[in-house]
């Protein structure tokens, strides 16, 4: 099983939903982690009951919320420790060091890091980083209206001192307020919908997911966004 982690305190729950439901529709066995403290999945993601923790289902992606290690989800399934859950990627939503650790993230995922440029972010983005003892490389997806190298040198300021690397590459979501009502109206109605999201905002969804999967199945996931593209 894949982990890909997305650290940071920036609201980060609708944007894996989104890159979920894409992977979800090219068969890939999806589980959501929202482990984060005010756990926003809880309220956006339909529900009939829910309890301190749980695992529902939400357009065929599988959301656990509540959960601080992948132990407490193997015996919530009623699993032994040592199984392997049944999942090809686990998209896990961290916003403080405990979990990070907990979940123990390495190297050997794919890790991102998930920030606007509004002070709270990213001072308490990166504090989230502050105890981490060995290197971990990131890739910063970064929400701004401006896009500016400025910002990108102010985040890399911040972090000096920190044992964390950046990736080369960069991925940039507009900070539109069109986005965010779409955004809200899909949550009003219960769907994961892309139609109405801006082009730029679509073009990063896509830029993650093929990160994550191989690269034979690119040519794939651009014929199924299109048809999710469609989808009302």
């Amino acid at each position: 099983m894949k982990k890909i982690s997305f650290i940071g305190s920036y609201d980060k729950t609708d944007l894996i939903l989104y890159i979920a439901k894409i992977l979800v529709a090219m068969d890939k066995r999806i589980l959501v982690i929202d482990s984060t403290i005010n756990q926003k999945a809880k309220y956006v993601v339909p529900v009939i009951k829910p309890t301190k923790a749980y695992i529902t289902e939400f357009e065929r992606i599988d959301v656990a919320v509540g959960f601080k290690s992948f132990n407490e989800i193997k015996e919530y399934l009623g699993m032994p420790i040592h199984a392997e859950l049944p999942y090809d990627m686990a998209l896990i939503d961290i916003d403080n060091y405990e979990i990070l650790n907990q979940f123990n993230i390495s190297n050997e995922d794919k890790n991102y890091f998930v920030t606007g440029f509004d002070l709270y972010s990213l001072k308490r983005g990166l504090e989230i980083l502050s105890g981490i003892t060995q290197i971990l490389n990131l890739t910063k997806v970064l929400f701004s209206k401006n896009m500016s190298k400025e910002e990108d040198d102010y985040l890399n300021y911040l972090s000096l001192g920190y044992k964390i690397v950046w990736n080369e590459e960069r991925i940039y979501f507009p900070f539109e307020v069109g986005d965010q009502t779409v955004i809200a109206e899909n949550q009003r109605v219960a769907k994961i919908k892309f139609r109405k999201l801006s082009e730029q905002y679509k073009e990063a969804l896509i830029y993650i997911v093929q990160e994550i999967l191989e690269q034979d199945e690119y040519a794939k996931m651009k014929k199924i966004f299109k048809q999710l593209e469609k989808d009302v």
